[in-house]
């Protein structure tokens, strides 16, 4: 499934005449091309969609959305958790030294933010 998630500016930066951003999707940070949304800052939210931010969005309706998608499962389908998928490639539970996939014991909370704390 591909999905237009929100996820918070980090920063901000010009590459090779595009404008593109560092995003935080709730931990998995990724790049981000700002073109369609100049009026982007740091700190701001936006739906993302291919690497491409379509639309800016209030705080409140990205981490309602991300809390959504975290109950659904959705973010681990769009995102992947990398250390469990090669724990199960390996045959193993997950890796040694891997950090808890979220959810399971150790990870805080059954449902954390999937943004984390606010600013």
């Amino acid at each position: 499934m591909c999905l237009a998630v929100p996820g918070r500016v980090l920063e901000i930066e010009e590459r090779e005449g595009t404008r593109m951003a560092q995003v935080d999707f709730g931990g998995v940070i990724k790049d981000v091309c700002l073109e369609y949304v100049p009026e982007m800052k740091v700190g701001d939210y936006a739906i993302v969609h291919v690497g491409f931010a379509l639309q800016r969005l209030d705080e409140e309706s990205a981490r309602r959305t991300l809390r959504l998608f975290e109950n659904l499962g959705v973010l681990e389908e769009e995102f992947g958790d990398a250390w469990g998928r090669a724990a199960r490639e390996a045959g193993a539970e997950r890796p040694a030294g891997a950090p808890p996939s979220p959810g399971s014991p150790g990870a805080g909370s059954a449902v954390p933010d999937p943004l984390g704390p606010r600013p």
